[in-house]
């Protein structure tokens, strides 16, 4: 089929949306009628104004075009001036464009989608109303909008009405409100300061985890991932500690040396990778693998929406694991640790002073820290699934490169500042590095969010 045969039936179907696929979503296209598609039930394609409010009231116009003599056509698609945009095969339409079969129009960024298609017997709804006049014969067409520039509709003037999901998916509607409820709480606290730490850590670790949870651009259900870090605080808090810390320090060459104490580089690096790359690396990970087995015991499609089956589940479900081992750790330990020190030293707000812009930075430095080294080992444990046949050799390599990691941060914090800046940007790194290319290993990568996020709008 070439598209362009006048014996074959062109036609558009929704195949997103409500109502996709139904037999009343198919629409016929006939030489010498103009399809108009919006919400204004003059238009030969009629959308819902409630459940497609981001469709304007004319949005979109599909024309046949004569190309020769013999009564060969092709259509074209036009957007008429709509509000949110005409997406063709995901590029925002800036004038009008062929069409050919199988192209996808969608009105707006996230509305319905159209499917145009080519089909020898096809007998769909036909569109009864006048659909207006053809264009001439031509080969060298453009298209004008006759709308009124000045005129203005309800939606324009209530923007709220028409933007309905994309205040969510694109206008950021949950940690701009977010925001607002955190700006409420620290109001509210002045003169606690234990308190205002807790609120600006859960703030900043938020806006952090937000940040990868775009980057890798998968949908997995917030209560999934809140899951883990439950699991990940419960660990933490239960006497499962203390096993993790008599195998990891007290057998394994793990313990970590006292201030007073003068050991190599060397040693000090050997010390770090058993009693804290490996040990608080396989204590974040428990989760990520609890999720993988659970998945398995489930029917689909709760295995795939709970479970890990691709390296950008164990990404997601690593990173949230950290988020609740450094709040812990943070606002448990070193937190309290700092702001007694210096409240012995230089007062009581100097102390609190202290402890909050301890709490501030080891926050600030999730991405380049505990989600780092988590979430570089949550690729690999994705990986190991989609390679069964190399899991053991895949996990190995994760696990060592994440605790290694993790070892070499705290070994190069106790001798220079500027070599930690080189290992949290590699941590980093090597974090970025591990999203892009499970986004590229994705089964639902046609699905990401993420490229659709980070390119043309």
């Amino acid at each position: 089929m070439t598209g362009k045969n006048s014996r074959q039936n062109a036609f558009v179907q929704l195949v997103s949306g409500n109502g996709a696929m139904g037999s009343e979503s198919r629409y016929l296209l006939l030489p010498g009628k103009e399809v108009v598609i919006g919400r204004d039930p003059s238009c030969q394609v009629v959308l819902d104004a409630m459940k497609y409010r981001m469709v304007s009231r004319r949005h979109a116009m599909i024309r046949p075009v004569s190309l020769s003599s013999d009564n060969v056509h092709s259509w074209i698609l036009c957007d008429l001036d709509s509000a949110n945009g005409t997406y063709l095969n995901g590029q925002r339409l800036h004038d009008y464009q062929q069409l050919f079969a199988g192209d996808r129009i969608t009105l707006g960024y996230d509305g319905p989608e159209f499917q145009f298609e080519y089909e020898h017997s096809y007998q769909p709804n036909t569109l009864t109303q006048q659909a207006g006049t053809s264009l001439p014969p031509q080969t060298n067409y453009s298209y004008h909008s006759t709308s009124n520039p000045d005129s203005i509709s309800f939606t324009q003037l209530f923007p709220i009405i028409s933007t309905g999901k994309d205040l969510t998916r694109k206008a950021y509607l949950v940690p701009g409100g977010l925001t607002v409820i955190f700006v409420v709480l620290m109001f509210a606290t002045v003169g606690n300061p234990q308190t205002n730490q807790i609120i600006v850590a859960t703030y900043i670790a938020f806006a952090a985890y937000y940040f990868i949870y775009q980057l890798c651009g998968k949908h997995k259900p917030w209560w999934v991932l809140l899951g883990s870090a439950m699991v990940t605080a419960l660990i933490l808090l239960s006497p499962a500690l203390d096993l993790f810390i008599f195998i990891f320090r007290g057998i394994l060459p793990g313990n970590v040396p006292t201030e007073n104490q003068s050991i190599t580089f060397t040693e000090l690096l050997i010390r770090h990778f058993f009693g804290a790359g490996l040990m608080e690396e396989l204590l974040k990970a428990l989760p990520v693998l609890g999720a993988f087995f659970v998945g398995r015991l489930l029917p689909s499609p709760w295995r795939e929406r709970i479970g890990v089956w691709e390296p950008l589940d164990g990404i997601l479900l690593g990173t949230a694991s950290a988020v609740a081992f450094t709040l812990l750790e943070t606002l448990g330990q070193y937190g309290p640790e700092v702001t007694q020190r210096f409240a012995e030293q230089a007062g009581v707000g100097a102390g609190d002073l202290a402890g909050l812009q301890l709490v501030i930075a080891r926050i600030l430095g999730l991405p380049a820290g505990h989600m780092a080294y988590s979430g570089y080992l949550g690729y690999f444990i994705g990986l190991a699934v989609l390679k069964p046949s190399k899991s053991w050799q895949i996990l190995l390599v994760g696990y060592l490169s994440a605790a290694g990691l993790h070892a070499l941060w705290n070994a190069t914090g106790a001798i220079n500042g500027l070599l930690l800046v080189v290992v949290g940007v590699l941590s980093y790194a090597f974090l970025m590095a591990a999203i892009l290319k499970a986004r590229a290993l994705s089964p639902t990568r046609s699905q990401n969010f993420a490229t659709r996020f980070l390119g043309p709008r």
